[in-house]
């Protein structure tokens, strides 16, 4: 049961696909370097519907939300420079922060706290004359906590006090349960300037593989500053923009039904763990997954002995180790991400499986 990768087997809105499929065009050419106008103002118009202040000129389409972060770091930091992220954290900033010469630094959030924010005190006393920005993914991967207003409005704080960019991951917008509803940092007041967000088609419409993805910022120089990156690249990809383009006219039901599915797998998932003896798990509020702590040594070495020396009834289980989560050193060494993309009886028989599996672990403490 593959619970370790956050790909939906949700299917991807039919009127992407058809759009796709009726496509009459003779010749698949460039686009303009920050995407297609009438992509960037139906986008806007989504963001104006969600209650966030945003215009056409305040988006660059880009190549995956990966690519739109890259050019913000690129955009707004030096080489040496740092930005400081709450742990854990998607492990491929990481990587994004590496590619525009950056240092990350861990302020680490506690799974006993459900992975809130952690204290202000915590992220001032990070705070160098190198540091530039702060990141944050709302609602989380890897931990699905959604960040509260009151929770955003001390980081906007600190943003403020400090003069730094605050770069808000905001993909799994759509994906918020319970009645929650997720507060944009587009509409945190007094740092509009300072803030740029991140967006992406990928787990909103189950379009991974279309790589669009989207920077926003009201923040004119900077945006200016990011097209001269997207224009080094020429365009985001044509075919992938048309489909995202018609995503944007998915019905709402598409959404209810989606996230409807969510609640349940999440509810099966969170509560199953929960009832097996040793383990914790959160619940989240959003995205698809959920961080659990396991009664082992080693949460990697678990979740390698899973897949090389365990089986029940011909299954066993996949997860990411959440140590690659961290910056810090040894931490999260009990815990591993999960990721309820399965259908719900693939998720009840991967909670059977990871019960029988802690009765059997040699590492288990």
């Amino acid at each position: 049961y593959h619970l370790n990768i956050g790909q939906p087997d949700i299917e991807t809105p039919e009127i992407a696909l058809n759009a796709i499929k009726n496509m009459d065009r003779k010749v698949i050419e460039y686009s303009h370097s920050a995407g297609f106008e009438s992509y960037r103002t139906k986008l806007a118009a989504y963001y104006q519907k969600t209650g966030i202040p945003v215009n056409t000129e305040d988006i660059i389409i880009t190549t995956g939300g990966s690519e739109a972060l890259i050019f913000g770091f690129m955009t707004t930091c030096d080489p040496g420079d740092e930005v400081i992220i709450p742990e854990p954290f998607y492990a491929n900033y990481n990587g994004f922060a590496t590619t525009a010469g950056l240092t990350v630094v861990p302020v680490t959030s506690s799974i006993e706290s459900g992975f809130a924010l952690p204290p202000v005190e915590e992220f001032e006393k990070k705070i160098t004359p190198k540091t530039k920005a702060i990141v944050i993914c709302n609602p989380g991967n890897p931990t699905g906590y959604l960040y509260s207003q009151a929770e955003l409005e001390k980081l906007r704080d600190i943003v403020k006090k400090y003069d730094l960019f605050l770069f808000a991951d905001e993909v799994y917008r759509e994906f918020c349960y319970d009645g929650a509803i997720p507060f944009s940092v587009m509409n945190l007041e007094g740092i509009e300037e300072n803030v740029i967000m991140i967006d992406s088609v990928s787990k909103r419409y189950s379009m991974c593989g279309a790589r669009i993805g989207a920077m926003i910022s009201k923040n004119k120089e900077v945006m200016a500053a990011a097209l001269k990156f997207g224009q080094a690249r020429l365009s985001p990809p044509t075919i992938d923009q048309i489909a995202s383009e018609a995503a944007l006219q998915t019905p709402q039901k598409y959404f209810d039904d989606v996230v409807s599915e969510y609640v349940t797998r999440r509810n099966i998932m969170v509560d199953g763990l929960n009832n097996i003896p040793g383990v914790f798990c959160p619940k989240p509020s959003g995205a698809f997954y959920c961080v659990a702590k396991f009664p082992v040594d080693d949460a990697e070495k678990f979740c390698q002995w899973l897949l090389e020396d365990f089986e029940y009834e011909g299954q066993t289980v996949m997860m990411a180790p959440a140590n690659g989560f961290y910056a810090t050193e040894g931490a999260g060494k009990q815990e591993a991400r999960i990721a309820y993309v399965l259908n719900q009886d693939s998720l009840h028989k991967a909670v059977k499986c990871l019960e029988e599996a802690l009765k059997v672990y040699p590492g288990r403490i």
